[in-house]
């Protein structure tokens, strides 16, 4: 049996979920089975339709109701995140999944959408060989002590600043 890890991508920079989707895709090549829950958001992106090619590896669903803006967090908002974290909770103590990837949980858990008591509690109950992966800036202090990997995405130059704008294929 293997062991699975936690770890966690944080930070400013670009790159959190493109390294967890790299990190799915190097595991659907190995012939393992990828859980994917997106929380906050909720549009089809490309790597949507790359990874409908691994249909038999990769499964991903989303529990967002779109980008978060202001500081008022709707019923809508707080109720997709919760029934998200749940799912993401059975597919994980099933152990049919081999990888599981919490994209956007860092900011759920920081917008005050799940509680971290609640994904700690998922942390703590994962089976041994379930390598989980959580994303999103602002990760909370005991989710990074927690974790057996933490990487720290840390904008030194982008070029949103000048204006570019989100590209398909390559931030979308």
């Amino acid at each position: 049996m293997r062991k699975g890890y936690i770890q966690v991508y944080t930070g400013e920079g670009k790159g959190k979920t493109t390294a967890a989707f790299g990190l799915a895709l190097r595991a659907a090549g190995a012939n393992l089975k990828v859980f994917i829950a997106q929380f906050i958001k909720n549009r089809s992106c490309c790597e949507h339709a790359a990874f409908r090619r691994f249909r038999d590896l990769v499964t991903i669903r989303q529990f967002g109701t779109g980008l978060l803006t202001g500081h008022t967090r709707t019923d809508a908002e707080i109720d997709s995140a919760r029934k998200g974290v749940a799912k993401a909770a059975r597919i994980i103590a099933s152990g049919e999944y081999d990888v599981v990837i919490l994209d956007e949980i860092n900011m759920a858990v920081h917008a005050g959408l799940v509680g971290v008591d609640t994904v700690m509690k998922v942390l703590d109950e994962k089976p041994e060989h379930v390598e989980i992966v959580l994303t999103g800036r602002h990760a909370d202090k005991r989710i990074i002590k927690r974790a057996d990997l933490v990487t720290e995405m840390k904008e030194i130059k982008h070029y949103m600043r000048k204006g570019v704008t989100a590209r398909k294929g390559i931030e979308m």
